[in-house]
């Protein structure tokens, strides 16, 4: 049995929460004016409720009352222990390292009569900062502990109703202070020294680095590869190994270092692994059966019988083969036997084989007899059809990243190590640099030159071009005047918008998009690979941030900062719906991608929730409306044409097509699998297509000019 639900006094505990609420809602309503005065600086910090929606876990939990009610800003709800049973414990993760200035307890009538209040930096080793054995129950207000930690917990001993029918019986446990390690450390460790190889297998692959150093200790190291984090070790280990690698793959390897307050180091430069290959050579069998079921005049869908292997088939490629020479157009995965082979020439005939291949790269020879089959007539697009023809616009050698539409119909965009603006005609295939963008520094991963955004309301007058960037201490937005008589970027107008978002050599985000009314600017960021900045409200990094166009601060942003919701893990997509809502993609580690509808203040659940994967279920934690394994997403940007949502994926190698349906994503489908490589933005086109551009080559490493990207237009139903 639990405690029962006794009657209480809301409206006294509602007014008591209110009054400690509103003075720290003042105290940050002022640093935002402060923020609106001069943008990019941070607001002095206020101790303020940082438990209310945050993850919690308990010893136990009765059916009635859920640990999540502690801490859900209700009186009326109420967390109840196990009964008959010492010791009990409930405990708060924060999200990020906290000073705890205040902690405030509402019993029910089961309350403790001895307990003790807790902080932690991993709920393994615990400080103790306050303990009594004369807990009266009702409101406590711990108004005189100190401690720091980004876990804090309620260990009671001792019930008041000591018989074996009640047990622990909590309405509210309320942690105040704030986010940071306040006067204690703030300094990050160094980075650790390069990386070197200790071992590889097919599968796995050792490094050793040198240590770090930190003002206080380092805690731990993070191992990561590609901007996936793939092992960690305590902070006297300089070795570790990643495993499920796959065989005969590059992978990028390098290392932060960590201290107990949090604080994550710029990383380690990268050692490049090639893993070998397995002892595995037998390729799979052939693909039999292989035929069309539907045929327009830009698509063909192909299926086949499935293949064989001594180990598994890892998935099927289709190609075009033309005097000999076989030119890959499609693909699919181990599951899946079938494709649409999308983009095609209408009234033209394609010689199609499929192969199949194994993890280890071995693949079939290609089907027999080559599958001849011709495109229907005509250029039209029916409404069945949805996405039609392609285009090739432009090419580039660098990562295209932002892209946005003039208004006489031409296009620039970004290239993300080059750190310059490139002015491309569409009709005509010609690009000029309009110049380079200043203060510009790439991380040897994916920070450099990343979003680009016009004013859609005020463009035509204002002439300014908002930019998203990795500079040399954090990533920034920032705006400059384009001159179009001259076709060049004034950079001699540049103003700074917003400073502090923190970098590192993965995760930086980078997407901007306004408002359809022209009035806030939004930017998606990452969280710097510190999972901790996420649930962290005071941070810049896991969000996704509104600003007016001059960079001050909204009035009504949720936090007095430039937060408008948080929780994310790298945001590389953002775009608005006919009702004017916003949409957002981001990057999942190792388990799902996310697409998101964003709301004020939402909470989406980075770190704790990856996808649906975690503590997703945790109060407060909204969501997402759609997830995509990581295999088949890896998607950057998104847009919306009518209200479908589509969403461009780079390891999936494939554009989603998704039609919004009331809050809803529904008739998800995907095209292009396999056809370009990888696609990193997708943005409107003038005649209601879309602009696609790839990211194939060179888009881990910051090495300018090493890509070998194609701009096309989609014509769509």
């Amino acid at each position: 049995m639990v405690a029962r639900n006794r009657s209480r006094r809301p409206a006294r505990g509602r007014l008591r929460r209110l009054l400690p609420a509103a003075t720290a809602a003042l105290a940050l309503a002022a640093a935002g004016l402060f923020a609106a005065a001069a943008p990019g600086t941070a607001a002095p910090a206020a101790a303020t409720l940082l438990s209310q929606g945050k993850p919690v876990t308990a010893s136990s939990s009765g059916g009635c009352c859920p640990a999540a009610n502690a801490v859900d800003g209700n009186s009326a709800t109420r967390w109840a222990s196990a009964a008959g049973t010492d010791p009990q414990w409930i405990y708060v993760d924060l999200g990020a390292t906290a000073q705890v200035s205040r902690v405030r307890l509402q019993w029910d009538t089961s309350c403790a009569s001895a307990y003790e209040i807790d902080t932690s930096a991993d709920h393994a080793a615990w400080t103790r900062i306050y303990s009594t054995a004369a807990g009266k129950g009702g409101v406590e207000d711990l108004t005189s502990v100190s401690g720091s930690g980004r876990y804090v917990r309620m260990y009671g001993t001792k019930r008041c109703r000591a018989d074996a029918t009640h047990g622990y019986s909590l309405q509210e446990f309320g942690v105040y202070g704030t986010l940071g390690s306040g006067g204690g450390d703030t300094s990050p460790p160094t980075p650790p020294g390069t990386p070197t190889l200790v071992s590889d297998t097919s599968s796995s692959v050792t490094i050793a680095w040198g240590a770090s150093s930190d003002n206080v200790g380092v805690a731990g190291y993070d191992i990561y590869h590609d901007g996936q984090l793939c092992a960690s070790v305590g902070g006297s280990t300089l070795t570790g190994t990643c495993s499920n690698l796959s065989p005969n793959t590059a992978y990028g390897f390098y290392v932060n270092a960590r201290d107990a307050a949090g604080n994550v180091s710029q990383p380690s430069a990268t050692l490049q692994v090639t893993t070998p290959g397995s002892s595995d050579h037998t390729p799979p069998s052939v693909p039999t059966g292989v035929h069309s079921t539907a045929v327009t005049n830009t698509s063909i869908t192909l299926a086949w019988n499935a293949s064989t292997d001594n180990v598994a088939v890892a998935g099927y490629r289709v190609y075009n083969v033309v005097n000999g020479t076989s030119m890959r157009i499609g693909s699919s995965d181990a599951s899946t036997l079938h494709t649409q082979l999308d983009g095609l020439s209408p009234s033209t005939t394609y010689h199609l084989q499929v192969t199949a291949y194994d993890a280890n790269g071995n693949e079939s020879a290609g089907s027999t007899p080559v599958l001849d089959v011709t495109t229907a007539a005509g250029s039209g697009c029916s409404a069945a059809q949805e996405v039609c023809q392609v285009t090739q616009v432009g090419t580039d050698d660098d990562v295209v990243w932002g892209l946005v539409t003039l208004p006489d119909g031409t296009i620039l965009f970004n290239e993300r190590d080059a750190h310059d603006i490139v002015h491309l005609n569409p009709k005509t295939g010609a690009k000029t640099s309009i110049g380079t963008v200043p203060n510009v520094q790439s991380t040897d991963g994916e920070g450099g030159l990343t979003g680009l955004e016009i004013n859609p309301v005020s463009f035509g007058t204002d002439h300014w071009l908002y930019i998203m960037h990795t500079s040399p201490s954090d990533n920034r937005i920032v705006r400059i005047k384009y001159d179009e008589s001259t076709n060049t970027l004034q950079t001699g107008t540049e103003q700074v918008l917003l400073t502090g978002i923190a970098r590192n050599k993965f995760h930086n985000g980078g997407r901007l998009r306004f408002s359809p009314d022209g009035k806030y600017l939004f930017a998606g960021t990452g969280d710097a690979q510190n999972g901790a900045n996420a649930q962290n409200t005071a941070s810049l990094n896991g969000k996704v941030l509104r600003i007016n166009p001059d960079g001050s601060i909204p009035a009504d942003n949720p936090f007095h900062n430039a937060v408008w919701s948080y929780g994310h893990r790298n945001v590389q997509g953002l775009a608005f719906d006919s009702q004017g809502r916003l949409w957002e993609q981001e990057f999942g580690n190792n388990v799902m991608d996310e697409t998101n509808l964003i709301v004020k203040g939402g909470n989406y659940g980075w770190p704790s929730c990856e996808g649906t994967s975690g503590t997703c279920g945790t109060a407060g934690f909204i969501a997402p409306k759609h997830t995509y394994p990581v295999a088949q997403g890896s998607c950057s940007g998104i847009t919306i044409v009518r209200d479908v949502l589509y969403v461009a994926c780079e390891r999936g190698t494939r554009l989603y097509r998704e039609v919004i349906s009331g809050s809803s994503l529904t008739n998800v489908q995907a095209f292009f699998v396999g056809t370009y490589g990888r696609l990193r933005t997708v943005e409107p086109a003038p005649d209601g297509g879309l602009w696609l551009a790839t990211s194939n080559g060179g888009d881990k490493d910051s090495t300018p000019h090493n890509s070998n990207n194609q701009i096309f237009h989609v014509t769509l139903s």
